[in-house]
């Protein structure tokens, strides 16, 4: 706790910050520089082959207004790096503020860097303004998920009040490929109860793939999403997919096989199924 925060009997808020670059080595991608600091850890598990795996991990546990955290991770020429989170995120009620994430990722030549993280569970009164930036080098592949969950619906919750924004920025080559913003504000059941939103659904996510398959990808995925409340489409060198589901177990079930296909049949990070 800082002096301010004890001289004024503010709650202590959670801060935290973590870099990662993996360089090309040896036939691998390895570790080239890798800081943190505050609540936000990394950790490296064995992958057995030449890509490289990180786990981010929010000591924390979890997030409520005020807090803060940031991620960086460059996947430098040639990589194979996928980024997970070791559980799902938190966001609790919030007395004051906003809880702010931000993630910054680069992909250099021919790299790949896959953005895996697990599901954002929102409570009621949580509120989060979340960012996502996305610079790739003219061949790099890009594969990024975001999922969340409104309120737990196995114990009857749900999220009456809250605020969820979502702010995405894709380039390539220094171009803007893709941009997007999000925001559920106010009565969120209520406005996630509409047509035209959710349709009653209290789980979603974005699926986003830049490279070159997204043209042979497409009715592959479409094939797999099946009669399932999703969409995909492909244009301008990117391809994305929407999910909206009753709850985040069967969210899951429709985004596992959706996202091993976006990358060549890999299977999901081992922490997701722990």
């Amino acid at each position: 706790m800082s002096v301010q925060e004890a001289v004024t009997g503010r709650p202590q808020r959670a801060k935290g910050s973590g870099r990662l670059s993996v360089k090309r080595s040896g036939g691998k991608s390895r570790i080239d520089t890798l800081f943190q600091e505050g609540c936000a850890k990394i950790r490296l598990p064995d992958t057995f082959d030449e890509t490289l795996e990180a786990v981010l991990i929010n000591t924390s546990g979890g997030l409520t207004g005020g807090d803060r955290i940031s991620w960086a991770v460059e996947a430098e020429a040639n990589t194979d790096v996928t980024v997970t989170t070791q559980a799902c995120e938190k966001v609790y009620k919030a007395s004051e503020g906003a809880a702010e994430v931000e993630a910054v990722l680069k992909a250099g030549e021919g790299a790949r860097l896959s953005w895996l993280p697990q599901e954002t569970i929102l409570f009621d009164y949580g509120h989060l303004n979340r960012r996502l930036d996305v610079d790739l080098a003219s061949d790099a592949e890009f594969v990024g998920v975001e999922a969340v969950i409104l309120g737990r619906t196995a114990m009857g919750e749900l999220v009456n009040t809250g605020l969820f924004r979502d702010r995405w920025r894709i380039r390539r080559a220094g171009r803007l490929i893709h941009a997007e913003d999000a925001r559920l504000d106010g009565a969120v059941n209520d406005i996630a109860s509409l047509a035209p939103v959710l349709a009653g659904n209290l789980a979603f996510a974005t699926l986003l793939y830049c490279g070159p398959s997204t043209e042979a990808l497409l009715p592959k995925i479409r094939a797999v999403l099946g009669d399932a409340d999703a969409g995909a489409s492909q244009w301008d060198g990117k391809l994305i997919v929407r999910v909206a589901a009753p709850d985040g177990q069967r969210l899951r079930k429709i985004l596992s096989p959706v996202i091993s296909l976006l990358r060549n049949g890999a299977a999901l990070p081992k922490v997701w199924n722990t």
